[in-house]
């Protein structure tokens, strides 16, 4: 079976040009693009479809406020023609329409002409750039909700397993490299609020207390105060938080001085701090979070996902540390490693010597490097990319095939009859490692979505009574 065991994808963290055996062999190749329907946000070969799509969405909208600045400046020239009018007629109004042209003008520019003003202003543009949108909706591939919240809860995923400061997230640093535009108030707010419907007020905390800080240096407002300290003052209390919470709440009755959730929590947050005692008092900071915390609802679900795999609790610990590049490997077994060249002795078979990496001894675990070329990776590519579909897991209870958080990526297999380079990697497979590919599985090519990953667990499937 020819499988991917990723890291989870902050960036090309790993060389597409090898080939990892153990027991089974793996071949790690990336999409780059490609065209399927629905879950955008579980492969990044989908999420390039969506350049195009703003590009068109770009040109729509230029055409929009094109025709609108074209109305309004119609518009501007009725205004400039009726103020120059009226300035002489309020100016002696009697003289004015003593003259008899002047009156019926008068009349004339209050009911036909202003039958062409009242006309320019309705002829909006707008029904016709919504309507046109809609009816493009399949062709542009607007990415749902679902992708929305996949998407915010991936970037939360690469938060917490690479550390990254919330600040600096916003600030359009990764890991400390400007390569992004910085995010408004109302970027910071729309991933405080994706995190809130997930149940997950740790994140919410620290993406509205950004929102709020943003939003206090920004001239022209993305978002209103009140929208953040709602949020905030509510996922605070959950974190703990109660006097922090009564604070935030009351600085939104400062601007709402009659919201009714606000007024109920005031008198709920009291009575808390009363029951707790005035001496103790909380100081629990966003800093001071426990890790247990940082766990938000779907790590949670993840937790009890592996321990239902049999997993011990400590491996998530470890794959996060994997994936930001700390060795775990004891000093004394990683030193016995090697690399080398070996040749097998198969006719006709020109990639050699090949670069063999030892990556474990017991069980024995290889990487293969530079056994595929450039233009068969691309080759491959162009054969899965219109058969991507959303990655499943196995209902142990069922054995149905599910779609699950806990796996984001889409894949597709490819037999070897299916094209002679299919046939030719199978083949040369078999020649580096000596296994007999007529038992292998066919090739599974995977593409994975922004914070792609899969949680650890092992690769096997139980082999249900069909009694």
């Amino acid at each position: 079976m020819v499988k991917i065991f990723p890291k989870i994808g902050l960036e090309a963290l790993v060389n597409k040009k090898m080939i990892i055996f153990a027991l089974a062999y793996t071949v790690l190749i990336f999409l780059q693009s490609t065209a399927v329907s629905g879950d955008m946000f579980t492969a990044l070969a989908d999420m390039e479809d969506l350049v195009s799509t703003e590009l068109q969405l770009v040109k729509h909208l230029e055409n929009y406020i094109q025709e609108e600045e074209t109305r309004l400046t119609r518009l501007k020239g009725f205004l400039e023609e009726y103020e120059s009018i009226y300035q002489e007629a309020s100016a002696d109004p009697t003289t004015y329409l003593a003259n008899p042209l002047n009156a019926y003008l008068l009349v004339k520019r209050l009911t036909s002409d202003w039958k062409k003003v009242k006309s320019v202003v309705s002829r909006n543009a707008g029904s016709d750039f919504v309507k046109n949108i809609t009816q493009q909706r399949n062709d542009l591939r607007l990415p749902s909700d679902e992708d929305l919240n996949g998407a915010a809860v991936a970037l939360m995923r690469l938060q917490d397993t690479y550390h990254l400061d919330t600040h600096a997230l916003a600030e359009g640093k990764v890991l400390g490299k400007k390569n992004s535009r910085q995010l408004t108030a109302d970027d910071c707010w729309e991933l405080g609020r994706q995190s809130y419907n997930n149940g997950d007020h740790y994140h919410t905390v620290l993406w509205m207390s950004e929102a709020l800080s943003k939003s206090e240096n920004e001239s022209n407002k993305t978002v209103s105060r009140q929208d953040i300290l709602g949020y905030l003052a509510f996922s605070t209390y959950k974190q703990g938080n109660v006097k922090e919470a009564l604070h935030l709440t009351r600085e939104l009755l400062k601007i709402v001085p009659f919201h009714q959730h606000a007024l109920g929590n005031v008198r709920h947050y009291e009575r808390l701090l009363r029951e707790q005692g005035s001496a103790h008092e909380q100081t629990t900071a966003i800093d001071d979070v426990t890790t247990d915390e940082r766990f938000n609802a779907t790590n949670l679900k993840l937790a009890k996902t592996l321990r239902t795999f049999g997993v011990p609790n400590d491996l998530w610990d470890n794959y996060e540390k994997l994936c930001r590049g700390e060795k775990l490997m004891d000093p004394k077994i990683e030193g016995r490693l090697r690399c080398r060249y070996v040749t097998n002795n198969v006719p006709f078979f020109f990639i050699q010597p090949v670069k063999l990496e030892e990556a474990f001894l017991k069980p024995l675990l290889v990487i293969y490097h530079d056994v595929i070329f450039d233009e068969e990776i691309e080759t491959v590519k162009k054969l899965a990319q219109p058969r991507l579909k959303r990655t499943t897991v196995q209902n142990m209870e069922t054995g149905e095939s599910i779609p699950v958080k806990y796996r984001i990526s889409k894949a597709a297999f490819l037999r070897d009859d299916e094209h002679h380079l299919i046939s030719k990697v199978s083949r040369r497979v078999g020649y580096i490692t000596g296994l007999d590919m007529t038992t292998a599985e066919d090739l599974q090519v995977c593409n994975y979505g922004i914070g792609g990953h899969y949680v650890p667990h092992f690769d096997y499937a139980k082999v249900r009574n069909c009694s």
